[in-house]
C-alpha cells in the first residue's frame, strides 16, 4: 500500500472544527514520518449547514507523484478508515449533495476500518450500521460523542485519541512517535493531549464485522424525475409562508415536501410540554427549524425535519424537558404535542416509558477539571459494562483489543 485514505464523517458547524484538527493532524504526522499528505473537505453546496452531516478527507503517499495520483479525482471513491465522531450517524449520511441516504461503511475497501467514538455496545451500533458484501474492522474508542467544534473549540481530547488510535490501525503511514511529535508541535498541543494520544494507542477496541452482518434495512433513497419528465425550462417551485396552528395561535412553517432530514436520525428529542417554560431557545436554536409553535406558547418537534442533532436537549434551560432517545423505540413520526393535548395522562405514562427504557445520549462540551474524562469514561463503563460486551449473541467471544 503505497497511499491510504480517510474520511470524516461529522455534523456541519457543530464538529467541523473538530473534523479540520483531525485531517490537520493526519497530514502533519504523516510529514513527521516523511510522508506526503493533504487535507481538504468535500462539497461546495452548503456542507457546513448546521447540523446538516458533512466531511472532510485526508490522503497520505509515500511520494509526492503518488500524492498528486490520488489527489486527481474529484471525491475519494474508496478509503481504508472511515472516521465517525458521532455515534449517532451510525445509521449513515445525507448532505445536500447526495440523494438518500449512503451507509457510513459504503466508501471501506475490504478489510479497512471503520473507527468510531462511542460508549455502545458493538451490538448496538451494527443494529444502525447497513450490511456491506466483505468484511471490514470496527474500531471503537470508548468516549462519548462529542460536540467539540460548536462554533468554537472546546477541549475534550477527542482529536488527540482519534490521531493515537490511527496510529494503531495504520502503523504503515502514521507511526504513534510521529503523531506525538506532531500533536506536541502543534498550537493545540500539550503534554497531555500527547498523554492522550498514547493512551487512545493502548486502549483502542476492534472487531471483525463479516460480510453481511448489520442492518439488513435497504438505504432510504428518492425516486428521482426521469429526463422526460422534467418540466421545460428551469425552475424552482417557492416554498410557501407558514400559518397559524388554529384559531390563529402558533406558527408552523412550510417545510419542504420532498427534503426530509430524519432518515439518518439516531436519537430524537421527547418533549415534557408540562414543565416547558416556554424559554423559545429550542425553537430559536433549531439548525433545521424543526419546532413549530403551537398554540399554547410551547414547542412541538416535527419529527420529518428532525435530524437528531441533540442541539434543543443541549440548550433547554429546564433538566429533563427535552431528552434524547433512541430512535429504535419509535415507530412514526407523529406529533408529540397533539398526543399530549389530547391526553396529557397517557402522553406522561408514553413520555416516561420511552426515555425509561433508553440511555439518554450525553453530548461532550469539553473538560470541566482535569481528569474529568478518565473519571466520566471508567463510571460509564462501570455502569455498563455488561451491555458493552453483550450486544450480540457471541460477542463476548468475539471482543477484542488491537
Amino acid at each position: 500500500m503505497a497511499a491510504f485514505t480517510a474520511e470524516i464523517v461529522y455534523r456541519g458547524i457543530f464538529q467541523k472544527n473538530l473534523a479540520a484538527r483531525i485531517v490537520r493532524g493526519i497530514v502533519l504526522s504523516a510529514r513527521k514520518s516523511g510522508r506526503w499528505g493533504i487535507a481538504f473537505g468535500r462539497y461546495g453546496d452548503s456542507p457546513q449547514r448546521n447540523g446538516i452531516p458533512a466531511k472532510d478527507f485526508a490522503i497520505v503517499a509515500d511520494t509526492k507523484e503518488e500524492l498528486e495520483q490520488n489527489m486527481a479525482r474529484y471525491e475519494p471513491k474508496h478509503v481504508d478508515v472511515t472516521i465517525c465522531v458521532d455515534d449517532t450517524l451510525a445509521k449513515g449520511v445525507e448532505s445536500w449533495a447526495w440523494y438518500g441516504l449512503q451507509p457510513l461503511n459504503r466508501l471501506i475497501v475490504p478489510g479497512g476500518t471503520l473507527l468510531i467514538t462511542s460508549l455502545q455496545p458493538y451490538g448496538d451500533i451494527l443494529r444502525d450500521i447497513h450490511r456491506k458484501d466483505t468484511p471490514f474492522t470496527m474500531a471503537l474508542i470508548r468516549a462519548r460523542a462529542s460536540f467539540s467544534g460548536l462554533w468554537v473549540y472546546k477541549e475534550d481530547h477527542t482529536e488527540v485519541r482519534i490521531l493515537g488510535a490511527l496510529a494503531k490501525i495504520v502503523p504503515a503511514f502514521l507511526s504513534l512517535d510521529a503523531v506525538c511529535q506532531a500533536v506536541s508541535e502543534m498550537e493545540w498541543g500539550s503534554d497531555l493531549k500527547v498523554a492522550s494520544a498514547r493512551k487512545a494507542y493502548d486502549r483502542l477496541e476492534s472487531r471483525e464485522i463479516e460480510a453481511g452482518e448489520g442492518n439488513p434495512e435497504t438505504p432510504y433513497s428518492f425516486e428521482l424525475p426521469r429526463w422526460w419528465e422534467m418540466r421545460e425550462g428551469v425552475s424552482i417551485p417557492a416554498i410557501p409562508l407558514g400559518k397559524p396552528k388554529e384559531g390563529g395561535k402558533g406558527y408552523v412553517p412550510e417545510r419542504n415536501p420532498y427534503f426530509k432530514k430524519f432518515s439518518t436520525r439516531t436519537m430524537r428529542p421527547v418533549i415534557d410540554f408540562d414543565t416547558c417554560v416556554k424559554c423559545n431557545l429550542c425553537w430559536i436554536s433549531c439548525p433545521d427549524s424543526c419546532f413549530d409553535v403551537m398554540p399554547d406558547g410551547t414547542f412541538d418537534a416535527n419529527m420529518e425535519s428532525c435530524c437528531g442533532c441533540g442541539v434543543c436537549e443541549a440548550v433547554c434551560p429546564v433538566e429533563k424537558c427535552i431528552t434524547m432517545v433512541n430512535e429504535s423505540v419509535f415507530d412514526d413520526n407523529a406529533s408529540q404535542w397533539d398526543a399530549w393535548r389530547q391526553d396529557k395522562d397517557a402522553y406522561r405514562t408514553w413520555m416516561i416509558d420511552k426515555i425509561s427504557n433508553t440511555q439518554a445520549t450525553v453530548r461532550s462540551h469539553g473538560f470541566r477539571f482535569r481528569g474529568q474524562y478518565e473519571e466520566e469514561l471508567k463510571s460509564e463503563l462501570d455502569a455498563g459494562g455488561q451491555a458493552i460486551t453483550a450486544g450480540i449473541p457471541g460477542e463476548n467471544a468475539q471482543h477484542k483489543t488491537v
